[in-house]
């Protein structure tokens, strides 16, 4: 499929266009402290003419045979260029929010087709599970959207949570 950037896209995002649209596909997850699990995702970036994207993912609990069995996680934020490009690439800053009772801000860099992200802020209600700190790395591999999402929580040290593979649609 081929993809054309909006004309309308605001110049700061040229950087990041090769998010903008629907993803779709399958991911799995897994942390010492749950049991492993697959999962369907589908994944939005939008943009209204202004230097932001708009980041939308839900995702359902697979069960052997890919059928939904649950709703799943679910995450929005803004995806927005810090500056200049420098030696890692464009600056990058995420924020989101998440149902489950915490907001994360995350400074990372993009290059050419590749994301990498870090938190530098989590902040948690009394309710919400005890997570610390996360990595993120987005990339466009063969026309998909690979990513893969590291977690330090529940005294667990830095270590891989989810993973998944995403076709535009």
């Amino acid at each position: 499929m081929a993809f054309e950037i909006p004309t309308d896209l605001h110049p700061d995002l040229m950087p990041v266009s090769w998010l903008l649209g629907t993803w779709h596909g399958n991911g799995k997850g897994e942390y010492p402290t749950i049991e492993p699990y697959t999962f369907e995702q589908e994944a939005v970036f939008a943009h209204d003419g202004r230097s932001f994207l708009h980041y939308f993912s839900r995702t359902w609990v697979t069960d052997d045979h890919g059928e939904r069995v649950a709703p799943g996680d679910l995450e929005t934020g803004f995806l927005r260029l810090g500056g200049d490009k420098d030696d890692n690439g464009h600056p990058l800053e995420l924020v989101l929010a998440h149902p489950t009772g915490y907001a994360e801000v995350w400074y990372g860099a993009v290059d050419g087709p590749r994301l990498t992200l870090a938190t530098d802020v989590v902040a948690r209600t009394s309710t919400a599970t005890d997570y610390t700190a996360g990595q993120r790395m987005y990339g466009l591999v063969d026309g998909d959207l690979m990513y893969a999402y590291d977690v330090a929580a529940m005294d667990q040290p830095m270590q891989s949570h989810t993973w998944g593979r995403l076709a535009r649609v």
